[in-house]
């Protein structure tokens, strides 16, 4: 009997496993919630802020609901990876860019979202202290409360993805009422000063100018989310869809509605929030705008939402995808718990909110570099695998995926093309690259590298072999290993 491989157990770590279809908890109505909360962040009030200096307020909201619902779209496709066979998206990049290759754009990935939780939990720590200074006067300790607001949100994602749905079912209609409040409270002060959110703008331009203007708000929102864009299987893969449906929106129904309908809503009125406090107080920071319009308990009331707000994104949209790349890099022995602890280590060492006065620009790099891995992962699982998946081989260390000594180079060479000319193009960065990085790879992989390393599932497209929730299968890597061992005698 051929001795077990125990380089194969690195790539097995139990929370990049497959998730089976009994063990998927989230709903339509659960992954709703979640985008709620993940769309209303103060970071998302820059764009409405940035847009209002050129454009007025009705054109910023336009271009931030066609950008969300494009975004929306492509988050949704992706998404298909981990609703049909469970797994997670560093887990599924070991096919595009080999099982060792996987490391570089995951942990680029990791440290994009690393960052995030780093702002949002500032944010969220001066929203806190600003509270604490309202109760007791003289308090004003910002690093404290980061400090007490970052450990609460990595205890809350440490304790797995079923506490972080729960805590956005709680959160979602608090923030619902407090953001309309937030608006009103400020919209109030606008109309006092004879002024008019919708028609205010601080430096109207027009012609190409205004067109140039719109598309940034657009590319910027695009960009917002293209992080998520690419790792959005490591949250669907917990998604409630029917076994057995071979209709794709069917399949797809909770990433659907919550990405289409809730994101673009919600984010299209934390940019008139974001719009309406720089009108106020010169800034798209609400906290600031609050204290310039609030006091006593209500702002104290106010500020608790945006607490909420940063909360809730972190958990969902940060924490819960960089601790699943850091354990798939760190190996087995690292748990979810301690990887989560590593994402926010890595969050706060950085010092993210250093850069919070050119954010829409760093919006848009990032949209550059990961939208190239969009399209990578769109090429490989659509066009090229059309959605089938050789599963068992995605954690065995010398299968199909291994490649060039673990790297799959067509992956690197796409989405450095991709990326190169999302960064010339940067106001179109996140289309420009998808669209590049996803022709290149399909290119040099169909007419040249999967000649070279075949790929089970291209050249045998069995439904049953390879098909996950659609023909009713739960991936099973012991009953594989099994096979495995038994062929090997």
């Amino acid at each position: 009997m051929q001795g077990k491989d125990k380089s194969n157990s690195y790539l097995k770590s139990p929370d990049l496993l497959p998730v089976k279809h009994g063990e998927r908890k989230i709903g339509v109505m659960g992954f709703f919630a979640m985008w709620i909360g993940m769309a209303i962040l103060l970071a998302t009030f820059d764009i409405g802020a940035s847009g209002i200096q050129g454009i007025s307020l009705p054109w910023v909201v336009l271009a931030t609901l066609i950008g969300c619902i494009a975004i929306g779209a492509f988050i949704t496709i992706i998404g298909d990876i981990g609703v049909e066979h469970g797994i997670s998206f560093p887990v599924y990049m070991r096919a595009p860019f080999g099982t060792v290759g996987t490391h570089i754009p995951s942990l680029t990935r990791a440290v994009t979202a690393s960052f995030w939780f780093g702002i949002n939990t500032y944010f969220g720590a001066t929203a806190i202290n600003a509270i604490l200074h309202t109760m007791f006067a003289g308090f004003d300790n910002w690093l404290l409360c980061y400090l007490v607001f970052a450990l609460v949100q990595l205890i809350n994602t440490a304790s797995g993805i079923k506490w972080v749905e729960r805590f956005a079912d709680v959160a979602a209609p608090i923030i619902i009422v407090m953001s309309l409040i937030i608006y009103q409270t400020l919209n109030a002060d606008i109309q006092a000063q004879g002024a008019d959110v919708w028609a205010w703008v601080a430096s109207p331009v027009t012609g190409g100018a205004a067109f140039t203007a719109f598309m940034v708000v657009l590319f910027a929102n695009m960009g917002f989310w293209a992080t998520l864009g690419c790792d959005i299987p490591t949250i669907s893969r917990h998604f409630k869809a029917p076994k057995y449906e071979r209709n794709w929106f069917k399949r797809n129904k909770t990433t659907l509605i919550g990405s289409l309908v809730a994101l673009p809503l919600t984010e299209a009125f934390m940019i008139m929030i974001g719009a309406a406090a720089f009108i106020v107080a010169g800034t798209s920071n609400p906290v600031t705008a609050l204290q310039d319009t609030a006091s006593g308990w209500m702002l104290a009331m106010l500020l608790f939402m945006i607490v909420l707000t940063q909360w809730s994104t972190n958990t969902a949209a940060n924490v819960l995808p960089a601790a699943a790349v850091f354990s798939n890099v760190l190996g087995p022995k690292v748990s979810h718990a301690v990887a989560v602890f590593v994402a926010g280590i890595v969050g706060t060492v950085i010092q993210p909110w250093s850069v919070y006065e050119i954010l829409t620009q760093v919006l848009l790099i990032i949209g550059a570099v990961l939208s190239s891995v969009s399209g990578i992962l769109f090429a490989d699982y659509y066009l090229l695998r059309k959605r089938r998946v050789n599963v068992p081989d995605l954690y065995k260390n010398r299968g199909q995926y291994r490649f060039h000594g673990g790297v799959n180079i067509v992956g690197f060479i796409s989405w450095a093309i991709g990326g190169a000319v999302a960064l010339i193009f940067m106001n179109y960065s996140f289309i420009v690259g998808f669209i590049v990085a996803a022709a290149v790879y399909y290119v040099l992989t169909k007419y040249w590298y999967f000649h070279k390393f075949p790929q089970a599932e291209i050249t045998d497209p069995d439904d049953d072999k390879y098909l996950g929730i659609t023909v009713g299968r739960d991936w099973s890597l012991d009953e594989d290993a099994e096979k495995d061992e038994t062929a090997a005698k």
